[in-house]
């Protein structure tokens, strides 16, 4: 399953630890501007380590079950992206929603596309999931390259997709199917 894999020198992704919130609080507020476009509207509380702390709690409780995993880029000990594969559903559908950011600083340098790489492996090989998907708000054009170089294809638009920066924003839809 998921153990610590190495992207790049020096930089490796591994699942988040309830360790990991004060880390994690301080690459949120680091990338608070560079986040705030791509992201829903946060409180002051979502950026603190007690903030961070609790959402931890719940993507743990998720990973326990088997619904979600939380992972995150680090550069040594400092946190420098967070990946999210969440919603799994099995039966019939095996699929899995994936969310990602990459800090400001080290955007660009295909950490993000290697990071996604690594993540469809072990939702293929791993977790047998059938179907990764992830959107794109319309205007996202570096994310849509990540997915793209990562195997995604687009499947569509979804109007008011998502409630993004405060306004319910259209997404572009991807998938990556992992058995066919």
């Amino acid at each position: 399953m998921f153990t610590v894999i190495n992207l790049a020198d020096g930089v490796d992704m591994r699942p988040l630890e309830l360790g990991d919130a004060k880390e994690l609080a301080a690459a949120y507020s680091r990338n608070r501007d560079h986040l705030a476009p791509w992201e829903p509207a946060r409180s002051d509380e979502f950026f603190t380590e007690a903030g961070q702390s609790a959402d931890l709690t719940s993507k743990l409780a998720s990973s326990a079950a088997g619904s979600g995993y939380s992972l995150g880029l680090f550069d040594g000990t400092t946190i420098v992206g967070r990946f999210n594969l969440s919603g799994i559903v099995r039966g019939p559908f095996q699929n899995a929603g994936l969310g990602y950011w990459v800090d400001a600083e080290y955007a660009g340098k295909g950490l993000a596309t290697a990071a996604v790489q690594a993540i469809v492996r072990v939702a293929r090989d791993d977790l047998g999931l059938h179907r990764v998907e992830a959107s794109t708000l319309l205007h996202n054009h570096g994310s849509q390259r990540v997915l793209r170089k990562a195997g995604f294809e687009h499947i569509g638009m979804a109007p008011s997709y998502l409630r993004i920066a405060g306004t319910w924003q259209d997404h572009n839809l991807y998938q990556v199917i992992l058995h066919r």
